[in-house]
């Protein structure tokens, strides 16, 4: 396990921590409360951030591994979305709270367990796009998704 590592990986937890901690105090009528940002519930939003872990943990594991996303486009992410929105529509928020701390689990072992080696190691992550650095994605896209998406959970719930 690289130090720097182990220091993106701890930042990731206290982030999700913080999530977990709003995601707790939303009551049921905040759960219902459309999203200015996203246009979602925000039940929707905190489904999403909590699938979304993993996901992203498996994008990190295949650049460091020395892959690309290939042809992932910015409106591939778009419809995918949608339909998760779509799908998950009526997620519960104790499902939602328990997705996030097992994504979340196991994006920490992700991250935790890459190299110095592996973070400097880049890849395509979305085509068109300038290539990432395993350490720019978990920066730039993990701990940025969580970011986003609170703030736009707080924006509109004010917990």
């Amino acid at each position: 396990m690289a130090a720097k590592a182990d220091a993106l990986a701890k930042q990731f937890e206290a982030k999700v921590q913080e999530a977990t901690g709003v995601l707790e105090r939303l009551s049921d009528a905040d759960w219902k409360k459309t999203t200015s940002s996203e246009k979602w519930t925000v039940g929707v939003v905190a489904h999403h951030l909590a699938g979304a872990h993993e996901g992203i943990a498996g994008i990190i594991k295949a650049v460091a591994a020395g892959q690309s996303m290939g042809n992932f486009t910015m409106q591939m992410l778009h419809d995918m979305n949608a339909k998760h929105a779509q799908e998950h529509a009526g997620a519960t928020k104790a499902e939602t709270i328990a997705l996030h701390k097992k994504s979340a689990t196991a994006a920490a072992a992700v991250v935790r367990g890459l190299s110095d080696a592996d973070l400097g190691k880049s890849g395509t992550v979305l085509a068109g796009m300038p290539s990432m650095s395993v350490e720019q994605v978990i920066g730039g896209i993990l701990l940025n998704h969580i970011d986003e998406h609170l703030k736009s959970i707080r924006a509109t719930t004010n917990v």
